[in-house]
């Protein structure tokens, strides 16, 4: 039998190297072969983590070998994203740009208010841009931070593209703060009128909604809210 183990080892090695950019879109895998031989598996355990990296949407298979789907439809997941905040300081995968569509100090909906524990009155800063590869695009969302960060990273409002993707790490340095809390929630639902014109689809078209929070024992360091286009692959991994 084919070790489930190993099996999730290659697949996680090539996910891995693809949303790191290391293979960029077109390249071309080892083969079935090459990969055996350097994992020291069986051919039936190699084609089971591509088989798995194909329903995935990473690669593509044709008669001249594996190659890294031309226009991969996956995205980064909360977590990855701030894996790569830690790691690179920009929650952008490699190829990703971003588009800040607004940068503002504003009084919060009320459920926003009671997550980051505000009275009345009270600001946030509230970041709403969008992510993409080329002509795709991969993320619409929304982030907030606590008004005074403002004050420390005065590029929390401003709409520039080329200073969106480092924010996350800026905030942390800024503050002296470490995200020792992390929380994802996501559902399924039809898209509304804004989030549908951001990710170029008809209003209604299915997406999948996320929000993340956060955190330190102080509180909220930063609030998101995202959702991704239809058939949009997202994945991470965790210790049973």
């Amino acid at each position: 039998m084919p070790s489930p183990k190993t099996f999730t080892k290659i697949a996680d090695h090539f996910r891995e190297r693809i949303l790191s950019g290391e293979l960029a879109p077109g390249a071309k895998l080892p083969t079935n072969r090459e990969i055996a031989g350097q994992w020291q598996a069986a051919a039936a355990t190699v084609s089971r983590a591509l088989q798995a990296l194909q329903v995935e949407n990473f690669i593509r298979t044709t008669p001249r070998g594996t190659f890294v789907a031309d226009d991969p439809r996956w995205t980064l997941s909360a977590r990855d994203r701030l894996a790569r905040v830690q790691r690179v300081k920009s929650f952008l995968a490699e190829g990703e740009t971003s588009r800040v569509t607004a940068a503002e100090l504003i009084a919060p909906p009320l459920y926003v208010a009671e997550i980051f524990d505000l009275d009345t009155g009270d600001q946030v800063v509230r970041r709403e841009w969008l992510a993409g590869r080329g002509k795709t695009r991969t993320v619409f969302a929304v982030t907030w931070y606590p008004a005074p960060f403002a004050a420390l990273v005065p590029d929390l409002l401003n709409t520039a593209p080329g200073r969106n993707h480092g924010l996350s790490a800026r905030v942390l340095e800024a503050t002296g703060r470490t995200i020792t809390h992390a929380r994802d929630d996501m559902h399924a639902r039809p898209a509304d009128a804004r989030e549908a014109s951001a990710l170029g689809l008809p209003v209604g078209s299915p997406i999948l909604a996320g929000a993340h929070r956060w955190s330190d024992s102080e509180g909220i360091i930063e609030y998101g809210e995202w959702c991704l286009p239809p058939r949009f692959t997202i994945g991470y991994e965790y210790q049973p």
